[in-house]
């Protein structure tokens, strides 16, 4: 974390994201609870969304090697995902996120995160990650600023799930908001690009059946 904040100029960009139709969409997938699949968090949805994110914008999924000037640009997508233990906090890697649906991307968070927890994550699991994660839950605050997992470029952060009161053109109705702040490395990612990102990310989010529209 020190050699990120010393080398990487972080610039966080914060967006509210309506999650009401993913809530709903999300208690309505677990319900139809099947033994072999896990339960869903948001985790994996964000994930999905990250993986179209990026294939519109490869930049993202990126390692700038400081020291050479050079950036090494990824086609799988390995997401680091901040995993708070007794020993402090690891970052697993979900690798090729790309290639996995839903269920597999919450089922290989759930494995990373027990054998992290238990100390038994492997140094190939606990490295590799080409963009991070990183979520407090309940506890994730209304906006946070946070440091990027050096080299990668950017970080995306989940701040705590609330319902807000939204205007809808008519009324104030009661809706289920969330923060995203998401860091980037301001030396190789512009904020107009930053932003584009983020904002494709609300758009499936918002709207999450886009989530699973190929192409």
């Amino acid at each position: 974390m020190a050699l990120a904040k010393s080398r990487i100029a972080h610039i966080t960009y914060v967006e509210e994201i309506d999650v009401t139709q993913l809530e709903d969409l999300r208690t309505a997938l677990n319900k139809d609870k099947r033994a072999e699949r896990p339960r869903l968090t948001l985790l994996p949805f964000l994930m999905r969304a990250m993986v179209k994110a990026i294939a519109e914008q490869p930049g993202m999924n990126a390692h700038f090697d400081d020291e050479a000037g050079i950036i090494h640009r990824y086609g799988g997508v390995h997401i680091g995902i901040a995993t708070q233990t007794q020993s402090g906090l690891v970052v697993t890697v979900v690798r090729h996120a790309e290639a996995r649906d839903l269920w597999d991307c919450a089922a290989e968070v759930n494995r990373l995160a027990d054998a992290a927890r238990a100390g038994r994550a492997t140094r190939e699991e606990l490295a590799g990650s080409t963009i991070t994660i990183t979520s407090l839950g309940a506890m994730g605050g209304v906006a946070t600023t946070p440091v990027i997992n050096h080299p990668e470029v950017a970080i995306v952060g989940v701040n705590k799930m609330m319902v807000r009161p939204h205007w809808d053109g008519a009324s104030f109705v009661p809706r289920k908001m969330m923060n995203l702040s998401s860091s980037f490395d301001h030396r190789v990612i512009d904020g107009w690009d930053a932003a584009v990102f983020i904002q494709r990310i609300k758009a499936l989010l918002e709207t999450p059946a886009l989530i699973f529209v190929e192409g």
